[in-house]
């Protein structure tokens, strides 16, 4: 970009800059988020189809979950980035909703689009969206349907919602089942962490035999034969560090010059190993999960004492035996007391689909659980796990909350009359961004029934008139067509679903649309990675992305 000053032309950026402004850089923009929700809007709804990815490997994933799908595929764009980014809150923040917060997003900038060409300036578009989120947010609030943390019937059909045209459909009554008596498992008080529940998948058999374990699953074995294969009412000790002879922290020789030394030095290291274990015995423990590494002399001496002993344990097991069993991990046996042990009525090592793993059940007041799922092959149990992972979001977020809304494109119809009545108490060309914002609420009843094979318009004309008639819980059966009510039908989504959608996507559209200026910058210091070094969005600065904006998405897919 050069600027002429005199008669020198001002140099300030770089030959090979690349630079795109004004319209042409919003047209962009819109272009990229219309195209990201375009991609996964099929996946909507429970007749929404899967997509498969492949990378260059030959790994193949096949899923109708939004946010994997797109955080697997190869984005190449950074306005496109930002939609993505939608997905992965909606992800973090509730656990479901995903395609349908990316799809309003994606409608929202299709209805700026139309503005824009009639002269509707950004910043006017940006105020009355925000506007009309802030009135959305409001009028859902109004419609919600209070929940009791007691009412199972109602946390169950939740839980299948969520499922619905995830590849679990067959099982949901059982999955749902399972998912909710886990959540109310690990409920402690108002905190539901939903961290305290283990999915173990087992390839073999079908999603019907999929259980709930009160307590953990550890795929790990007995380190020895020797030792017991079961322990009843078990007290159970977890070391966080190893039951071996430590090495020192600098390189040392010992030089032996009598056989009798050697021997000594031998025996002193036997005599440590015994000491551990008999540390362990002492402390009453009859079962005990090591961190590290466990001594094959140690590992004898506690098979004498009858002690069931499992090493290499990983630290996130290691936390959900601690909640489940109540014991206190310490970091060295020295320190064992018969006050960290927890209890378990049974430790047991248990064959499953052919490979050994050690089962923690009937501990007191369960408070870390496994969800055991099963599934013919890798890939199916593998959508089923993302299906579970959705179901246990939005069943944690009802319990959090006690607001849900009926399902089926009903808030969205509903939302888009109120806007429309409220677009007429707004001055200004605001009003047309209200109305735009109204418009784009219905993409989602128009997606179910586009992806059902249904007529979208008659679909449509049928919900609004519901609702008209003031039937707000009106939604659209996918499967017969008919329009009918959600709540009867036992379709219902957590109240958080929908405004953290509305308000994500909401955000990523006014930035977007308030962008007039595309610049290919060097490396941006902007973001934290894990390492707490400064690292851009998406990992390598914007040069990458903005070598395919020219074409509108360049090589986002």
């Amino acid at each position: 970009m050069a600027q002429q000053m005199g008669n020198q032309p001002l140099i300030v950026l770089s030959e090979d800059s690349q630079r795109t402004s004004g319209k042409d850089a919003q047209s962009m923009n819109v272009q990229a988020g219309k195209a990201v929700a375009e991609s996964v809007r099929t996946t909507l709804g429970p007749k929404g189809m899967d997509k498969m990815l492949v990378d260059s490997s030959g790994n193949v994933i096949v899923t109708n979950d939004g946010v994997t799908l797109l955080s697997e595929m190869e984005i190449d764009h950074p306005a496109a980035d930002m939609i993505v980014e939608v997905a992965e809150t909606q992800e973090d923040e509730v656990g479901d909703g995903t395609t349908s917060a990316v799809v309003i997003s994606g409608e929202l900038l299709s209805q700026a689009e139309e503005l824009l060409e009639q002269d509707i300036h950004a910043t006017t578009l940006a105020q009355g969206y925000r506007q009309a989120a802030e009135e959305a947010t409001e009028a859902l609030e109004e419609i919600a349907i209070d929940v009791d943390e007691d009412d199972t019937e109602i946390l169950e059909q939740i839980a299948a919602t969520a499922m619905t045209g995830k590849g679990a459909e067959n099982a949901r009554d059982l999955l749902s089942e399972l998912v909710v008596e886990a959540v109310q498992s690990v409920a402690d008080g108002d905190d539901i962490d939903t961290d305290n529940i283990k999915v173990e998948k087992v390839v073999g058999s079908s999603i019907d035999e999929s259980e709930l374990v009160e307590g953990v699953i550890v795929d790990k074995e007995r380190v020895s034969d020797n030792m017991p294969y079961f322990a009843e009412d078990a007290s159970v000790a977890i070391v966080d560090g190893d039951l071996e002879i430590k090495e020192t922290e600098i390189d040392a020789e010992v030089n032996v010059t009598d056989p009798d030394q050697l021997e000594q030095f031998l025996e002193q290291e036997e005599t440590q190993l015994r000491e551990m274990a008999e540390q362990v015995a002492d402390a009453g423990a009859d079962v005990v999960f090591v961190d590290g590494g466990i001594d094959d002399m140690a590992q004898h001496y506690l098979a004498q004492e009858g002690i069931i002993a499992v090493r290499r344990v990983k630290s996130s097991d290691q936390s959900q035996l601690a909640r489940a069993t109540g014991a206190t991990p310490v970091t060295s046996v020295d320190d064992l007391s018969e006050d960290d042990l927890g209890f378990a009525g049974s430790v047991a090592q248990k064959e499953i689909a052919g490979d050994q793993r050690i089962f923690v059940e009937d501990v007191d007041d369960a408070k870390a659980v496994t969800l055991i799922l099963r599934g013919g092959t890798e890939h199916v149990i593998d959508e089923v796990d993302r299906a579970i992972e959705d179901s246990l979001g939005v069943v944690r977020t009802t319990l959090e909350d006690g607001k849900v809304l009926a399902g089926g494109g009903a808030p969205e119809v509903d939302l888009s009359l109120a806007l429309r009545d409220y677009a007429d108490s707004v001055g200004g060309r605001e009003q047309l961004a209200v109305e735009a914002f109204a418009d784009a609420l219905e993409v989602i009843p128009r997606t179910l029934a586009e992806n059902a094979g249904l007529d979208p318009i008659d679909s449509l004309v049928e919900l609004r008139a519901d609702h008209d008639g003031g039937d707000t819980a009106s939604g659209l059966d996918a499967f017969t067509g008919d329009t009918i009510d959600m709540g009867e039908e036992g379709v219902y989504e957590p109240l958080r679903v929908k405004t953290q959608a509305i308000e994500s996507a909401t955000e990523a559209a006014v930035m977007l649309l308030r962008i007039d200026d595309v610049i290919a910058a060097g490396d941006l210091a902007v973001a934290d990675d894990d390492d707490g070094e400064d690292m851009p969005p998406g990992g390598g600065g914007m040069g990458g992305g903005m070598g395919g904006m020219g074409g509108g998405m360049g090589g986002m897919m």
